[in-house]
């Protein structure tokens, strides 16, 4: 099989936050129905979903197939994804690897997660099986704890301030205002960080990215596709790469290696260096994932990553703008989904339709989504608009 160009054709998706009154199903057609205008009539040749714990959240698995149904589109191949909070992301990697291979020519690719519907101690049980349940469940660590600690480690590591920790989320809100698929639009000051109830110390409830419904979809071609798109996105490079499945089985537990590799891997096979990167949607699920994160790509130095954003490196009128659109922290975290609402995102900036959010004469762009504490990063990025 001759390997093909791909790209990004159309994007949906829903705005996140508390869809009481919409199901599994309806959010992933509604995201799906968007994305698929370029084919018309047409089936994409391959359904691939994208989601966490439908089982937990929805009473749902064997979504690849329901998806399929509720989009009429019966008898094509549709099966589901998991990777924790990378399941959009790495979902993403599959059907872009599948139609760049020239395997197939198109994909539907649904990120989707139903969250609103569990109480709080569910969503914190849902979230825990990103890490061991032989050990870290176990011993009753949840995934904030796992995360406080690590934050707890990187202040005392590297002399962060209280402050300058709670700069990414103070961005993140900034960004939010003025997008509108965005979970909370209102901006926040340190203060409202520091103030906020305490979640896993230091991590506080403004460091932890929020709960939320939300689905988001693109549709991926290659030129044997033969559809007609008002934008197109290439898609430069992808990749996803594991680290150590625990934090305490680590070297050093502040080194993103899952991050730092497949960072490096897809801006290799994107043949581009990290300064022509016009904006970076980084997974920050907590503060100090966000700020180790940057550390791990590149842009920041070991401890620098809440210092250089409380500078304003990675503001929009910055060296680096990141979380265009408010990142997991203000955008919204429906965990399945996110890499997926990265991924759009990154789209509508690259073809000039982000609004008030653009960031002027986008060319290039990176996404990195997470699972787990970097047990699975899946990074890619994407040229401009053809």
């Amino acid at each position: 099989m001759a390997s093909s160009k791909a790209y990004i054709a159309s994007v949906g998706f829903t705005p996140i936050g508390d869809h009481w009154e919409k199901s599994l199903t309806d959010l992933a057609v509604e995201a799906a129905r968007g994305a698929l205008a370029p084919l018309g009539k047409k089936a994409p040749d391959q359904i691939i979903v994208g989601n966490m714990f439908s089982s937990m959240g929805a009473g749902q698995e064997h979504l690849g197939s329901l998806v399929a149904s509720a989009l009429g589109l019966s008898g094509t191949t549709a099966y589901k994804v998991e990777a924790a909070c990378a399941s959009g992301g790495s979902a993403f990697n599959v059907a872009y690897n599948l139609v760049k291979s020239g395997a197939i020519d198109s994909a539907l690719v649904v990120g989707v997660e139903k969250m609103r519907d569990l109480e709080p101690e569910e969503v914190s049980q849902a979230l825990a099986m990103a890490e061991s349940a032989e050990y870290t469940q176990f011993v009753g660590a949840t995934f904030a704890a796992l995360n406080g600690l690590l934050a707890r480690y990187y202040m005392e590591q590297h002399g962060v301030s209280r402050d300058e920790l709670s700069s990414i989320p103070v961005l993140d809100h900034s960004n939010a205002v003025t997008a509108g698929h965005a979970q909370f639009r209102k901006a926040i000051t340190p203060e409202v960080v520091s103030r906020s109830s305490m979640i896993a110390d230091p991590l506080r409830l403004f460091d932890c990215a929020p709960v939320g419904d939300g689905a988001a979809a693109t549709l991926i071609v290659n030129d044997g596709a033969n559809v007609a798109s008002k934008h197109r996105v290439e898609i430069l490079g992808g990749k996803i790469a594991t680290n150590e499945f625990s934090i305490y089985e680590r070297e050093d537990m502040l080194d993103f290696k899952a991050t730092k590799e497949a960072f490096k891997a897809a801006m290799g096979q994107a043949g581009l260096a990290p300064g022509k990167l016009s904006l970076v949607e980084v997974h920050d699920a907590f503060s100090v994932v966000g700020a180790l994160s940057l550390e791990a790509m590149g842009f920041s130095k070991k401890g620098m990553g809440s210092k250089d954003a409380k500078a304003g490196r990675y503001s929009p009128g910055g060296e680096l703008p990141i979380n265009t659109f408010g990142g997991l922290k203000a955008r919204g975290h429906p965990v399945g989904a996110t890499g997926m609402y990265q991924i759009a995102e990154a789209y509508l900036q690259l073809t000039g339709q982000a609004g008030k959010n653009q960031v002027p004469g986008a060319k290039y762009a990176a996404t990195q989504n997470i699972g787990g504490v970097d047990s699975t990063s899946a990074v890619h990025v994407f040229g401009g608009a053809a």
